[in-house]
């Protein structure tokens, strides 16, 4: 089943610049870990203020992608929308 993230990221008021670079690192390798196992399809970073970005996910079910992202190192600073995704007759894909 594939699934359309929203995430917005808040970094808490008082953490260090250190942090947020080696948290960053961080989210980056486990992101192109879990796109290598087929969970992360897409990611896009929308135009506009804020850190923000709209990903394409697959997994079994809700509960399964919840696991998937709580496992990035980011997860605790987001808010985070889940739509599932239904196929659609006329898709070109």
């Amino acid at each position: 089943m594939e699934f359309l993230t929203e995430v917005t990221i808040v970094v808490p008021d008082g953490t260090s610049q250190q942090v947020v670079d080696e948290l960053k690192e961080a989210e980056g390798h486990r992101a192109r870990e879990l796109a290598e196992e087929g969970h992360l399809l897409r990611l896009w970073r929308p135009q506009g203020p804020g850190w923000r970005n709209i990903g394409l996910w697959q997994a079994a079910d809700e509960t399964a992608l919840s696991a998937s992202l709580a496992t990035l190192p980011l997860h605790p600073w987001m808010t985070v929308g889940v739509r599932a995704l239904d196929p659609h007759p006329n898709d070109p894909g």
